[in-house]
């Protein structure tokens, strides 16, 4: 299992939520694992030479996985799909070359398939071969189930990006690249959107036939589940709640909160980041009945069950993709983010290729005195002038003034600071802020990061012309007043409930209300995925009217996806909590509930 982190943090902030396998499932580890895959291949072959197929997301290390094949599986040959039937990697390079781009951190995003970085000949004459093999065999590499045939095993070794970004940085290379030291954001932008977006579809299309997931993500034995076990396990993580596994990183303005508050590794200088619901890039932990665990990609629960999960208004807006972020920034003790703006969805279609942008907000879970938020630009500001002044910046000799050109608004406790895209912002020192989010997270541009270079000691890409174009010059120091800063409306307030809309802005799709009670607040999903955070209190429990799930604990700043197909839901005092009030803030996708979002609560 990838994440070192251990759990829990002194707040009882879980760093390891783990969701069960279907009641009577099996995990194998190590020898076990492939020994039951190879009792498999075996009934599945009857006379013949066992046959098993690895696909293989692209981040796994072959020649590790080799290894575990031949250590565990003497009397198999080894087939390398990629080496037989892969195009030379010069051809996908010069395919794929419009994609990349030469931008640093932009590309834009590919609809390729996996066929076309493979020779289909080479393809089908492997699949004779192996209709004709003399031995038990295993074909191993991304696309190897492009070639199974009917008695074939069929394993997919899976891998979550987090996970995959580690080891880029670490110095693993791209797929069937030898870009062992390139610059990190150049591997990420290759992943980004190329590899991940051609493996994502790809791997959705043989989820229904798979026999077995492998989890490659520890260095040091594999860990194996059936295939109805896996897809058991998905479907019954949208019968309840369930939070993804969150993951966490330094930055050059990283602060000290969630190292103390959360307990992560007191020897990492900061933590900039936390991860705590990206399904594209946290993972999952399976648990079986033993205790066992193996840990899966996020990204698998949304492309195998997305009506479920997201519901079906959620579903036919967006895809089989989650469109909804909550992370953490942590500045207390750090600096302020880079001075940025976000593409307009029109720049962010015709630039990237991507269906919607990065609209955002920042709910204040906690500050110190001083801090400030920057958000949009002051009235009378002279655009030609804010730019020339952000470029001359770039020369490192003249400082830019952000206080001359950027409205500056101090912060307290549960503020909610909406952001549309096109609104200049940052935060400042000495604030934890959650984010609430649209999903989209790399598409920051940059214009001023004073002064800074980044973690590896090279400057952080500035972006100032693609800024510039997005820059809304109209959100100025009131239009930002009246429409960014402050705008809690109180929908219902009962005995000890209250019930208020505390954004997003109409200019984004994300609904945010926050309910404060003593004992209990009462919701329904209405047929969309909700996302909370408690942001205040020590403990609650989500519990189901009608029994359908367990009570599941939730404690202070913890995540909690609630699948659309839940229904009705109450979130009540904990039974181990000491607090005497709390606060959860949900978000929801405008639009794709059934009955009336704008009556008194999903609260019923």
């Amino acid at each position: 299992m990838a994440n070192k982190i251990p759990a829990p943090g002194r707040n009882g902030y879980d760093k390891l939520p783990s969701i069960s396998l279907p009641a009577g499932s099996e995990m194998w580890t190590g020898i076990t694992a492939w020994a039951e895959i190879d009792r498999m291949a075996a009934l599945r072959a009857g006379i013949e030479p066992p046959l098993v197929i690895i696909d293989c997301y692209p981040g796994v290390d072959l020649s590790a996985l080799t290894g575990e094949i031949t250590a565990n599986l003497p009397d198999y040959d080894v087939v390398d799909m990629e080496q037989s039937a892969a195009l030379p990697i010069a051809g996908i390079d010069a395919m794929i070359a419009r994609n990349l781009t030469d931008d640093r951190v932009f590309g834009l995003m590919s609809h390729a398939t996996i066929d076309e970085f493979f020779n289909p000949e080479r393809i089908a004459d492997l699949g004779r071969q192996l209709m004709l093999r003399q031995a038990p065999t295993v074909v191993i590499g991304w696309g190897a189930a492009q070639v199974r045939t009917s008695d074939a095993v069929v394993v997919l070794a899976d891998m979550p990006r987090w996970e995959i970004q580690r080891r880029l940085r670490a110095g693993a290379p791209n797929w069937r690249c030898t870009n062992f030291d390139e610059d990190i954001l150049r591997k990420y932008k290759r992943g980004f959107f190329v590899e991940w977006r051609v493996a994502d579809r790809h791997k959705r299309t043989i989820f229904d036939q798979i026999d077995f997931l492998l989890d490659t993500t520890s260095t040091t034995t594999v860990n194996v589940v059936t295939g109805d076990a896996f897809r058991g396990a998905m479907k019954l993580a949208t019968q309840g709640p369930f939070r993804v596994v969150p993951f966490f990183d330094p930055g050059v303005w990283g602060g000290q909160w969630m190292k103390d508050r959360l307990e992560l590794d007191p020897t990492q200088e900061n933590y900039a980041w936390g991860f705590d619901c990206v399904p594209e890039e946290n993972s999952l932990l399976l648990q079986a009945n033993d205790g066992k665990r193996m840990e899966i990609p996020a990204i698998d629960l949304v492309l195998a069950q997305p009506r479920e999960l997201l519901g079906e208004k959620t579903f036919a807006r967006f895809g089989a993709e989650f469109p909804i972020r909550f992370d953490f920034l942590d500045t207390m003790g750090g600096g302020e983010l880079s001075l940025q703006v976000h593409p307009l969805t029109d720049y962010i279609q015709d630039t990237f290729g991507m269906n919607y942008t990065q609209d955002e907000s920042y709910y204040i879970l906690d500050c110190d005195d001083d801090a400030v938020v920057y958000l949009g630009v002051k009235t009378g500001v002279d655009p030609h002038q804010m730019v020339a002044a952000l470029h001359e910046a770039t020369d490192g000799q003249h400082p830019f003034p952000a206080e001359e050109y950027i409205n500056t608004f101090p912060v307290k406790k549960h503020d909610h600071f909406l952001i549309p895209a096109g609104t200049v912002h940052c935060s400042g020192a000495n604030s934890m802020v959650l984010e609430i989010s649209a999903t989209p997270f790399i598409f920051t541009f940059k214009l001023w990061d004073w002064g800074r270079v980044g973690t590896d000691g090279i400057p952080r890409p500035i972006n100032i012309e693609h800024g510039e174009r997005n820059i809304q010059w109209d959100r100025n120091t009131e239009w930002v007043s009246d429409n960014l800063v402050g705008q809690v409306e109180v929908l219902s307030e009962v005995a000890d409930l209250r019930e208020e809309r505390t954004g997003l802005h109409e200019l984004e799709f994300i609904e945010v209300r926050r309910h404060w009670f003593a004992t209990e607040a009462r919701h329904d999903t209405r047929g969309t995925v909700n996302v909370l955070n408690l942001v205040e209190g020590d403990e609650v429990e989500i519990v189901s009217p009608s029994g359908v799930f367990s009570p599941f604990v939730v404690h202070y700043a913890e995540t909690v996806i609630v699948p659309a197909a839940v229904g009705p839901y109450v979130v009540r005092r904990g039974p181990h909590a000491t607090s005497a009030k709390f606060a959860t803030v949900k978000a929801s996708v405008r639009g794709t509930s059934f009955g009336d979002e704008d009556s008194a609560s999903a609260s019923v």
